[in-house]
This record gives C-alpha cells, sequence and structure tokens, in this order.
C-alpha cells in the first residue's frame, strides 16, 4: 500500500477537516491524523491526490512467503518509496514494553539538551522484579546524553524515570508531553502511563504508530548514533562524589551478533522490549545493499526465537521488493 504525501488540504465534510500538514519525518504535524478516523473515511484516489511522506496501512498486508504467527503485530515499511511492504494487526492497542523508550528518547531530545545535568529523585527506585536496572541512587548525577545512552542501548528503566524527572520536571508531566507529543506526530492510537514500558494499565500503543514515533526519532542524528552501537562505556557520580563506571552491551540480538540478518540487509540500529503482558517486541532501521532504509517492527511475539525468526523472514522480504 503506498504511502500517502503530506500537502496543506482541506476536505471539508460534516465530520473531517485536515490541514497544513508537514513533509515526512518532520517532527510534528499541525493537526494529528487518525488511519481509523481519517484514512478510512477517504477513497484511494483522494488519499494519492491529498498525500504525505508518511506510509499508511488500513488493513493486514500479506505474505504467503513469511512465517508469521497470528498474535504478532508486524509492519514493514519502504521509507523512500513511501510503501508499505507488510502489515499484520498494525492497528492493534498492544503493550509496548520498552519500545515505550523511544517516545521517552524523542520528547528528551526535543524538550531537553544532551549537556543538561540530570539529578537522581526518588522517582529511580524501581522495585518491580526482573526490571532492567542500571542501579541509580537518589542523588546520582549524568548527562541527558549519558542517561540516553544507557535508555537506549541497555534500556535501564530508572534511567527513563531519571530523564522524565529532570526534563518534565516531574515524572507525570513528562508523561503528559509524551502523549501530547504522540498526538502532534498523528500516533493518535497510542497512550502512554510511564516512560519506560514496565506495565501499567492505560499504557499502550500501535505497531503503526510505533513506526510514527520511531520515525520521527530518527530525525535526531544523535538517536539514530545511539542506537546503532553494540555496547557503551561511561562514567556518572554519586551524591557523595564518587565515580561509577558503567558498561553495557545492547539489548539487540542483530547487533550483539547473536542473530544474522539476510546477507544483502543491514541493521542499522533499534529497540527491543519484553515484558509478560507485552511479550517480545524490536523495531529497526535496516537498509539494502543499495543504502535504502526501511522501518520494520514486531510486537507481541511469543519468545524470543520467534521474535528474531520473524523479523529475519520480515528483512528477507525486502530483497523481494
Amino acid at each position: 500500500m503506498k504511502c500517502i504525501n503530506k500537502r496543506l488540504i482541506t476536505l471539508v465534510t460534516a465530520l473531517l477537516s485536515i490541514a497544513s500538514l508537514t513533509a515526512c519525518g518532520s517532527s510534528s504535524y499541525a493537526i494529528p491524523y487518525s488511519t481509523e478516523s481519517v484514512y478510512t473515511s477517504i477513497s484511494s484516489d483522494m488519499l494519492d491526490t491529498f498525500a504525505s511522506d508518511l506510509c499508511v496501512v488500513g488493513s493486514d498486508i500479506t505474505d504467503s512467503n513469511i512465517s508469521m504467527s497470528k498474535n504478532s503485530c508486524a509492519g514493514l515499511f519502504d521509507l523512500n518509496n513511501r510503501e508499505t511492504l507488510y502489515a499484520l494487526n498494525v492497528n492493534e492497542q498492544v503493550d509496548p514494553a520498552s519500545l515505550t523508550k523511544i517516545m521517552t528518547a524523542l520528547v528528551a531530545l526535543k524538550y531537553g539538551s544532551l549537556d543538561q545535568i540530570l539529578t537522581a529523585t526518588k522517582a529511580v527506585n524501581i522495585n518491580e522484579s526482573g526490571a532492567q536496572l542500571i542501579g541509580l541512587k537518589e542523588g546520582d548525577t549524568m548527562t541527558l546524553d549519558q542517561a540516553l545512552h544507557i535508555l537506549l542501548i541497555y534500556s535501564a528503566n530508572d534511567a527513563g524515570m531519571l530523564i522524565a524527572d529532570n526534563v518534565g520536571g516531574s515524572v507525570d508531566e513528562f508523561v503528559n508531553l509524551m502523549n501530547e507529543e504522540a498526538k502532534e506526530i498523528g500516533a493518535t492510537k497510542c497512550h502512554f502511563a510511564n516512560p519506560h514500558g514496565l506495565t501499567q494499565e492505560d499504557h499502550y500503543v500501535t505497531a503503526y504508530d510505533m513506526y510514527l514515533i520511531f520515525n520521527a526519532a530518527m530525525q535526531y542524528d544523535v538517536f539514530q548514533e545511539i542506537i546503532n552501537m553494540s555496547g557503551y562505556t561511561t562514567v556518572y557520580t554519586r551524591k557523595d562524589g564518587s565515580s561509577v563506571e558503567v558498561d553495557v552491551k545492547s539489548t539487540n540480538g542483530y547487533l550483539r551478533g547473536d542473530r544474522q540478518a539476510p546477507s544483502s540487509i543491514t541493521v542499522i540500529g533499534g529497540k527491543t522490549g519484553t515484558t509478560n503482558a507485552a511479550g517480545h517486541c524490536l523495531i529497526l532501521l535496516a537498509k539494502d545493499s543499495s543504502g535504502n532504509p526501511y522501518i520494520a517492527v514486531i510486537m507481541r511475539a511469543e519468545d524470543g526465537d520467534t521474535l528474531y525468526s520473524e523479523m529475519t523472514a520480515l528483512l528477507y522480504k525486502i530483497t523481494q521488493s
């Protein structure tokens, strides 16, 4: 399914008016859109006329050659040709787990500065069993740049709280910014309740909205640089002035070398997410042998092996497009 091209448009109907939508990849839209309330009301001819640089999809676009469990939510988006190559359950609202941290990074990059000093409060105290943590304590300090690396590479939940509390002024206010930003970029079927993705009521997203959020985050060079890193080493400061060294490895199996993409595909980077409620999730930026970029996302896979086998199959479709 082709993508639609964002122009200054006005559709005068009793229920619909869209205007002043900006070009693909920009970090904001004057008026958010909804695949449910807008695109399903517009004919394919109108979509071609009132187009944007974003891929859209209103129904499943599957391929019998791709083995994908019915429970998974999956999408493959050709960024240059603005075309959805594969879609399964992409508009179904599901738990995002740590894919949430992409929105956290996007909001932090928009409203914070990389050299901003963050100071940990009690907000970093996360007691959930099995939660990925870097071990922050009240009074610890590091820069936003350091925290973003730890957040996106290692997926530390306490780093997410550190960022939210400092950039937003409070965690609650930062979460409000996350939801405002989601609407601004057109991700209208999601809602965030925290900045890390641990299971919480009223915290959900769709695979399509994750594509929109990831696409928006990629407009920041530092985001692309961080998600491409297989590891990260830094030093932050305790309240008493002592130093703490951090040496973390990526949670992304392709970057760690544990998993292999198709030979003609290069995985630039992405974000993983896993909770009992969300299952196993992964979103990637990948390029073909000509350097053309694609976003691939899989959510709610039943286990890690299934996640990577399905993602590899999805990436293989790039070689056939």
